[in-house]
């Protein structure tokens, strides 16, 4: 019953399907193009082609893979416009990781820092009951 599951969970959308083409300068990123098929290889024209930038920056962890849509309707465009969604979506990365670590921050547990915890960081007081 669970390999019933699983292989229902790993089946493709025949109704989704895409041709992906790859094109870049290799020095700055790369953009995809993903045109829509039908099930049968067949160019999809009730669906729209799609484009993907597609590019990194570093960061003190290393290489920071950035990826982004881009809303244009041809590959020109798509290089016109990449160098400003890049940009955008590095700054939209940027706040997420800047929330991620004051959210991350803000959930880091201080003995003492709620009210009744004792003079020893909520680990004193009458029966010796530590407070997380």
């Amino acid at each position: 019953m669970q390999d019933n599951d699983i292989r229902d969970q790993l089946g493709m959308d025949r109704n989704n399907l895409y041709r992906e083409e790859t094109f870049s300068d290799q020095q700055v990123g790369t953009i995809q193009r993903l045109t829509p098929v039908t099930a049968d290889g067949q160019d999809d024209s009730q669906r729209s082609v799609r484009y993907v930038g597609q590019t990194q920056v570093m960061s003190p962890a290393g290489a920071l893979p950035i990826s982004f849509e881009l809303e244009v309707d041809s590959l020109a465009e798509a290089v016109d416009g990449f160098a400003d969604a890049a940009q955008q979506a590095v700054e939209e990365t940027i706040e997420k990781i800047k929330k991620l670590q004051r959210d991350a921050q803000s959930s880091i547990m201080v003995p003492g820092n709620d009210s009744g915890g004792g003079q020893f960081g909520g680990m004193g007081g009458p029966g010796g009951k530590i407070q997380l």
